[in-house]
């Protein structure tokens, strides 16, 4: 058996699959020989990577529509605009007929469901809101950019309102718990956990200040998203794809990226566990995922690997899309079983560092992956899959199939319709700003104090002696005014995933 045959053995799976291409051996293309990805596998995470301009953007349009053609919905991250059109029927053109003879493709004009999302209704999209205190410190410290002391201050803060049961709606709420804390009748509240230093709660409360004063307020608030909106199907089957719009965003990458992890964090803490399932219940894209990455802490590194490890047996797949390997850490690169990998440079120093690591994370095959990697054209990527039953496939030279959608932007006048005719669009689309902690502390402090009659004065004191300072607090105006303005039941702990997200009440 030839070296292209046994590629091309290694692919020939008996099940569901999705197909991505023809092999390519030898600078020809063999449209028999095809290249597949097991429907079953696609929760074994992924890697789309790839140098600018390579075609990374349509091999997550042309796997997205498979999968939702299959029944499973997908979350796709557009950074750059150019994905909505996956919800219209594409164009042919003699290019896209080329293409379609080459790897023996079908090519059928075809749209596919799609809900359009915006981070805090900026931009096209329903909006994309979370509360602070379902988004949690550790995905918020990575936002603010706060070093490591800044960020187990700001635990130490939300441990505080976890175990009083008080839920923060949005950045007024939070600020008010933090002037409360570092405030006479509030600091003893934490004295016996570590305390916070009003250098460090000075720092939290200017980073929230400035923060706000970037317009990402519109952020946190409610009705939060609930997540179990990505696992949605069509009335005709077909996997919902969920867009969120962000190039009105672009310019923040800190916070997008921040908050497509707060999805998946969600998405993990509230799905069972399912074992090794037909198919995946969502296949996530993580776009730009370098972003993800950069200047993050240990703690935040961990909370990732963790989540990609264990979201696995919950039926979510999650496909990092950047530009090399070496953007992932290492143990979270470990863990992404389906390799799509398109062009790579080499015209910098660093550049050939990259393209050397990359050859390093692919299994040993009959091809010059240094030369072969520089010189893929637009459409074509080296891939190794894990075939059905979990061991990698041959490394596979693959051009690649054409998306059958629109590949470019819908107008924004239809998306728009699009956004507004949606069956959620009512339930996300208008922000609610209920009396929460900032207006019943300003309301506190507003109201003057009474005067404490005679009689109560000659009382005997032993009882409040009794009492122990926490007590005091908690029982105080301030304390009880902070309570009834969230609405939750003073007692009622909050509990939080790995990630520090809290866990839904549904």
């Amino acid at each position: 058996m030839s070296d292209s045959e046994t590629i091309a053995a290694g692919y020939a799976f008996t099940g569901p699959a999705l197909d991505l291409g023809a092999l390519l051996w030898e600078g020809a293309c063999l449209p028999d020989a095809q290249i597949r990805i097991p429907l079953p596998m696609l929760n074994r995470h992924g890697l789309v990577a790839g140098a600018t301009g390579t075609g990374k953007t349509k091999t997550l349009q042309l796997i997205a529509e498979q999968l939702s053609a299959q029944g499973v919905p997908v979350f796709l991250a557009d950074v750059k605009g150019d994905v909505s059109g996956i919800s219209a029927p594409g164009v042919t053109n003699d290019k896209v007929a080329g293409r379609a003879a080459e790897v023996k493709q079908q090519w059928t004009a075809t749209g596919y469901p799609a809900e359009f999302y915006a981070l805090g209704g900026i931009g096209h999209g329903i909006p994309v809101r979370a509360t602070i205190t379902g988004f949690g410190p550790v995905l918020l410290s990575k936002v603010l950019q706060l070093n490591q002391t800044q960020e187990q201050s700001l635990g130490l803060i939300f441990h505080y309102a976890d175990t009083k049961g008080l839920e923060l709606i949005d950045l007024k709420d939070l600020r008010a718990v933090v002037t409360f804390l570092t405030s006479d009748e509030g600091k003893p509240e934490l004295k016996n956990i570590g305390g916070l230093s009003t250098a460090t709660a000075g720092v939290i409360l200017r980073s929230l200040t400035a923060f706000e004063a970037q317009g990402m307020a519109d952020f946190f608030g409610e009705p939060e998203f609930d997540t179990s909106e990505l696992l949605r199907t069509a009335t005709d089957g077909r996997g919902m794809v969920s867009v969120l719009e962000l190039p009105a965003v672009q310019d923040k990458p800190q916070l997008f990226s921040t908050f497509l992890m707060w999805l998946l964090a969600d998405l993990f803490h509230d799905l069972p566990e399912v074992g090794d399932a037909d198919k995946p219940k969502l296949v996530f894209f993580f776009d730009e995922a370098h972003l993800l990455f950069n200047d993050a802490s240990k703690a935040f590194l961990d909370s990732i690997t963790q989540t990609v490890r264990l979201i696995r047996s919950k039926g979510v797949g999650v496909f990092f899309v950047t530009q090399t390997p070496k953007d992932v850490p290492g143990d979270v690169l470990a863990q992404l079983g389906n390799r799509v990998q398109h062009a790579l440079r080499a015209f910098t120093p660093d550049d050939q560092k990259a393209l050397k690591a990359t050859v390093k994370t692919f299994p040993n095959s009959p091809y010059d992956l240094e030369e072969i990697l520089t010189g893929l054209g637009t459409g074509e990527a080296v891939v190794t899959v894990l075939s059905e039953n979990g061991a990698p496939t041959p490394v596979a030279v693959t051009r690649l199939r054409a998306p059958e959608s629109l590949m470019g932007p819908i107008d924004a006048a239809t998306l728009d319709t699009v956004v507004k005719s949606s069956s959620l669009y009512g339930r996300y689309a208008q922000a609610v700003d209920r009396e929460s902690a900032y207006e019943k502390l300003t309301a506190a402090e507003r109201q003057p104090v009474p005067e404490t009659p005679k009689a109560a004065e000659q009382a005997p004191t032993s009882a409040k002696e009794d009492e122990s300072m926490v007590q005091q607090v908690v029982g105080s105006g301030m304390f009880k005014s902070l309570a009834r303005s969230v609405g939750t039941q003073i007692g009622r702990e909050i509990t939080r995933s790995l990630f520090g997200t809290a866990r839904r009440k549904r």
